[in-house]
């Protein structure tokens, strides 16, 4: 995110804030995100494509360090970038990397305080459906901007579509996957609630040409799990 996407993400942020909301953040996603672990393996094979095995990550979104922890034990060569604006959660990031953190650079912000780079690759999870439109896709060239030529980039978050009826379909169904998974009625509801209210999803149509012109123009989906959907894409 950058600085302009605060506004935006004002009732996210504070909730990442919390220190105990963040304190069981590692539980969560996989409550919400069907195949979590798995979407975490298939970005470190797709990073693994095209980066050398001594490769430099940039990962926007980083907060929690799940993503970063299973690509820092699956790649042992890599070493990664992590960005995300919730000190809280960089905090968690670390206790969940451990020893890890020694190849892992945190920083707080948004994605103009990333380094310039150039980086090999660069993943952004769970993070894009915070900001609106033009924002979001002003953070996706910036994140090009900071990739070598036909580095490859992972994106994945909800993207849904988004006509009235589907709508509430799909919101429905993130729910009951979240208490299928254990989250109790009463998170889950208020979990549907908040991205009903406070994310900017889009259809899963509008996100692919968000990424393409951004700087990915071979944008192409990989991920589709529910209201989720990941793509990877190459820096043009």
């Amino acid at each position: 995110m950058s600085h302009a996407a605060e506004d935006g993400s004002q009732h996210f942020l504070r909730a990442f804030s919390d220190p105990q909301a963040v304190a069981h953040y590692t539980d969560g996603p996989k409550r919400f995100v069907p195949g979590l672990d798995g979407l975490h393996r298939m970005t470190g094979l797709l990073l693994a494509e095209a980066v050398p095995d001594d490769a430099t990550i940039l990962v926007l979104g980083a907060g929690g360090g799940l993503e970063l922890r299973a690509m820092a034990e699956a790649h042992p060569g890599w070493r990664f970038v992590g960005v995300d604006p919730a000190p809280a959660m960089l905090d968690v990031a670390r206790r969940t990397l451990g020893p890890l953190t020694a190849r892992v650079k945190l920083v707080e912000g948004y994605i103009d305080d990333a380094p310039d780079g150039p980086f090999d690759g660069a993943t952004c999870l769970l993070t894009l459906h915070f900001l609106q439109p033009e924002e979001r896709q002003r953070t996706v060239a910036a994140i090009r901007r900071r990739l070598k030529p036909n580095a490859p980039f992972v994106a994945a978050h909800g993207s849904f579509p988004q006509d009235r009826g589907e709508r509430s379909i799909w919101l429905s169904r993130y729910e009951a996957f979240a208490m299928s998974s254990g989250a109790d009625e009463e998170m889950a509801r208020k979990a549907r609630t908040a991205v009903e209210s406070s994310v900017a999803m889009l259809d899963p149509a509008a996100d692919e040409a968000i990424l393409r012109a951004g700087g990915f123009p071979d944008a192409s989906l990989f991920y589709a799990a529910f209201m989720f959907r990941g793509w990877i894409g190459h820096a043009g």
